[in-house]
């Protein structure tokens, strides 16, 4: 069965940063796409961050040059690093197995001073 198992949302002032972190469960891990895409309250689900299995990147313009996203297959674990994070970036962040189309529980983000 497939698990994504969500952490390290929470508040944090503009300008702070916070690190996600995505553990997925399944031997074909290393071979999958993933990626991040967040939903503010009101919004659409929108495209973050995506990691390849060769580990070339995608990102959204909106988090270039801020957010880097990773991935250690012998832990089968995907990371967001956000740094410089604004108040726009407050949402609900979602991890997402492209190969096996299948979402995280979702975690909060909430930028605010």
């Amino acid at each position: 069965q497939v698990q994504l198992v969500e952490s390290g949302g929470g508040l944090v002032q503009p300008g702070g940063s916070l690190r996600l972190s995505c553990a997925a469960s399944g031997r074909i891990f290393s071979i999958n796409t993933m990626a991040y895409y967040r939903q503010a309250a009101g919004k659409e689900r929108e495209f973050v961050a995506a990691i390849m299995s060769d580990s070339s990147t995608r990102y959204a313009d909106s988090v270039k040059g801020r957010f880097t996203i990773s991935r250690d297959n012998a832990k089968n674990t995907v990371y967001l690093q956000m740094n410089n994070l604004k108040i726009e970036d407050t949402a609900v962040y979602f991890c997402y197995d492209v190969g096996r189309n299948f979402w995280g529980q979702g975690t909060q983000v909430t930028v605010s001073s």
